[in-house]
């Protein structure tokens, strides 16, 4: 490694984090980063975490539709939310749990 570098490396306080989950929530989509590496960096008074490893995209369910499968198929809460959490489809879920 180059002196300047490790210089760099020494200034910037850099620590590794124990981090068990991480969500980054965005306008209709989340991403969950299970057991990431995350290091914690200082510099010139600014703070920056990289985050390291690999994520899983989940879209939210929405209580509308939550409610609209119950009521066509007469499913508890618990069964719907399953079935829309495998499907990410209304229709597809109504038809699964019709079955």
């Amino acid at each position: 490694m180059m002196p300047d570098l490790r210089k760099l490396m020494k200034q910037m306080k850099t620590q590794e984090l124990k981090v068990k989950e991480i969500v980054m929530r965005f306008e209709g989509k989340e991403w969950v980063f299970k057991n990431p590496t995350v290091m914690k960096m200082e510099l010139m008074g600014q703070t920056t975490f990289q985050v390291l490893g690999s994520y899983e995209e989940k879209v939210p369910i929405k209580e509308e539709d939550v409610k609209l499968v119950m009521e066509k198929t007469g499913k508890s809460r618990e069964e719907v939310i399953k079935a829309l959490e495998e499907s990410k489809d209304i229709a597809e879920a109504i038809l699964k749990l019709s079955e």
